[in-house]
């Protein structure tokens, strides 16, 4: 194969992270070669198995370095930005990765005339009282100022195998006697399985997704709070109490949590913040078929997949029956 036969060049930010690996799988798939960019290339190895022998290479990448994401995007036909972060930790600020490193992204991708696929979230907005939510809305701003032609994905929340949700619950089902409901457990979700966010990247990567656009990915299913944590209870066949949490006290705790040096808190004030709005797809976007199913996309339901990776959560892991409380 001569260089100019070469499959196009896709450069991925964030590779290694949850929603990355699968993107890198699916793009794997359709033949693409891939540059993985990522803060430690060293521990992106268990990426190497999803592709041919070459297929898929590894760059060191930090999005508060403006210089690695320009070696990062140079010679690509086309970036995908899978960065993002939950909570801040030291210069891992808000600010730094998902506004400064999002335009830095899209500047990297204009200047290497690559397209570019940009994965936002459900509740990015400018004026939101959330850090998080606003600069995410901030980011997507600045990328379509940027590159007009970008697609931008706002998934809600993501569920998968190394899901920070469901995930997390389970096991914090494990070691304490009741569950947290923020809020009362109202603010509802719409889970979306990762392989369909993979999927509808790797569609704008193939060039099938119209850009200029932002597209709302959900799940078939609307769930409260409650209701999501009632199916995981039910697949990890436990049956511990779900106790109301006020927003109030659980902004508190996440203060004090916060103030911990190297512990992870449960929750942060900013997402107290942010579980004050429910997480779903818009009226104006299934109006208008910027969702999944816009894309020709059936979404996956959730029960279908959970019991696939909560199982190690059971009582007696993969030995517990199914549903069956403990």
């Amino acid at each position: 194969m001569t260089l100019a036969n070469l499959p196009p060049l896709v450069t991925v930010f964030g590779g290694s992270g949850f929603v990355g690996r699968h993107v890198v799988r699916a793009l794997a798939k359709r033949g693409y070669r891939i540059r993985v960019a990522v803060r430690r290339p060293d521990l992106a190895g268990f990426l190497q198995p999803l592709g041919n022998v070459g297929q898929i290479s590894f760059v060191q990448a930090n999005l508060r370095y403006r210089n690695s994401i320009d070696r990062a995007a140079e010679g690509a036909s086309h970036v995908v930005n899978c960065v993002g972060i939950l909570h801040e930790t030291g210069r891992n600020t808000f600010d730094a990765v998902q506004e400064f490193g999002a335009r830095a992204v899209a500047e990297a991708a204009r200047n290497a005339g690559a397209t570019l696929t940009h994965i936002s979230a459900i509740g990015a907005n400018t004026d939101s009282d959330s850090d998080y939510g606003r600069t995410k809305g901030r980011a997507e701003a600045a990328i379509l100022s940027i590159k007009p032609d970008a697609v931008i994905f706002r998934p809600s929340i993501v569920f998968g195998p190394e899901d920070s949700f469901f995930n997390k619950f389970a096991d914090m089902a494990r070691m304490s006697p009741v569950l947290p409901l923020v809020g009362g457990g109202k603010t509802k979700f719409q889970p979306v399985y990762v392989e369909d966010v993979a999927e509808a990247v790797a569609r704008a990567v193939d060039g099938k997704v119209a850009g200029g656009k932002i597209y709302e990915l959900g799940g078939p299913e609307v769930l409260s709070f409650r209701e999501c944590l009632e199916m995981m209870l039910k697949v990890t066949s436990r049956k511990n109490p779900l106790v109301s949490l006020p927003f109030g006290l659980a902004s508190l705790i996440g203060s004090i949590a916060s103030l911990i040096p190297f512990v992870t808190p449960p929750i942060t004030p900013d997402q107290v913040r942010l579980l004050k709005r429910d997480n779903v797809v818009s009226p104006e976007a299934e109006a208008e078929g910027r969702t999944l199913k816009g894309l020709g996309i059936t979404p996956t339901m959730p029960a279908s997949v959970l019991g696939s990776y909560l199982v190690q959560y059971r009582p007696h892991g993969q030995y517990t029956g199914s549903g069956k409380a403990a």
